[in-house]
């Protein structure tokens, strides 16, 4: 083991991770709380009683404001992922290098028999493994996307329609509720900021830097410099 991984050692190898999930478990901690306190006044304007903190985290109406959040998020990283293949921006280091569109050669992703000792085992064979490997990380976000949805929607159907009983309004069904004007609400505000956000990064990285960023050019680096991380 070498003297700088053994100063390092785990919490430093892993601190990106650890700092953004320990920052999301205390968001999260406090979303729970105040969305707790938001219900409780919504049912005492309706005249019914508060519900206890345990039952609201898990109702469907904390259940549905959480998961529209992250389905919008794993949909912002599908569409990146997927879109960076073909789309460039010249200038930006969120784009790659403007000549270089499209999947690239086996030799420039190191696939097949340009595979190293040190490449993932599937990256050097040439069957579906392959060719699975080298869409994963797509395609599990896609998959978050559509489970994220999915949870979305059916939370999203139980919380409506408790909102509907209590203003003695008839239920509606989930096929039903994905035609209503809240569900569509609540996805859409939320796609938008999440595309908003992207495009802004992308622009703005071309003429702002920030030092030692992986997200930024270097501080030197021309406005015209593409694919180029600080």
């Amino acid at each position: 083991m070498t003297e700088d991984r053994r100063r390092g050692g785990f919490w430093r190898d892993n601190s990106l991770t650890l700092a953004f999930g320990g920052a999301f478990l205390v968001t999260l901690a406090f979303q729970a709380v105040a969305g707790h306190a938001e219900f409780n006044e919504q049912l005492t304007v309706d005249g019914l009683q508060p519900l206890g903190f345990a039952d609201y985290l898990t109702s469907s109406d904390f259940a549905v404001d959480v998961t529209e959040n992250w389905q919008s998020e794993f949909l912002q990283f599908f569409l990146y992922i997927f879109g960076t293949v073909w789309l460039v921006q010249r200038g930006s280091p969120e784009s790659k290098e403007v000549h270089k569109t499209g999947p690239e050669s086996d030799q420039e992703q190191r696939m097949g028999d340009h595979a190293r000792t040190d490449s993932p085992r599937w990256a050097g064979t040439k069957d579906w493994r392959q060719n699975l490997y080298s869409r994963s990380l797509g395609i599990v976000m896609g998959a978050l996307f559509i489970l994220s949805w999915l949870a979305q929607s059916i939370t999203g159907t139980a919380a409506y329609n408790g909102q509907q009983l209590r203003q003695l309004q008839d239920p509606v069904s989930w096929v039903g509720y994905l035609g209503t004007p809240d569900f569509w609400n609540r996805t859409l505000q939320n796609w938008q900021s999440e595309l908003l956000a992207v495009a802004a990064m992308v622009v703005l990285s071309i003429y702002l830097r920030q030092r030692g960023s992986p997200e930024s050019k270097p501080v030197g680096a021309p406005h015209t410099s593409t694919g180029i991380e600080g």
